[in-house]
């Protein structure tokens, strides 16, 4: 049985859909849960034309209330709510050692020819991890 969740959330409109699901394994389970979400540093040429500092502090600022309003929702503690900046891939893995996660929980849309071929985030995590990788397949757009 699972012990420690993580849920690796982008904080889009694809959230809710993933929402019930991991809360489902939870209270299944009775583990505990965190919640990460990763600030993609901006690239470093963007400096040059934008004030960018600026632009990722926000996004930052932004992404702590959004994990912090999902936190309540999801009854997770503040020390389990984890907001990183850097490589999505390297610092959800990262914090997945750190909190002892035994699973990890994501959303991934059905990705096929050259996207598949690139990967993208499940798929970088469900290779790159020490522990179980749960990925929901979300909605098609219509």
């Amino acid at each position: 049985m699972y012990k420690h969740i993580l849920f690796a959330t982008d904080l889009t409109e694809d959230t809710e859909y993933l929402i019930e699901k991991v809360l489902t394994i939870r209270n299944f389970t009775g583990a505990a849960l965190s919640l990460i979400h990763v600030v993609e540093p901006l690239p470093g040429y963007s400096y040059a034309y934008l004030g960018i500092e600026d632009i990722e502090g926000q996004l930052i600022t932004e992404a702590r209330q959004s994990i912090e309003k999902l936190a309540i929702r999801m009854n997770v503690s503040k020390e389990d709510q984890f907001v990183e900046v850097g490589p999505t891939k390297t610092k959800i893995l990262k914090i997945a050692d750190d909190v002892h996660a035994d699973l990890i929980m994501c959303g991934s849309h059905g990705r096929h020819g050259l996207s598949l071929l690139l990967g993208s985030t499940a798929n970088a995590i469900l290779h790159g991890a020490k522990c179980d990788v749960l990925t929901v397949r979300l909605p098609e757009e219509k």
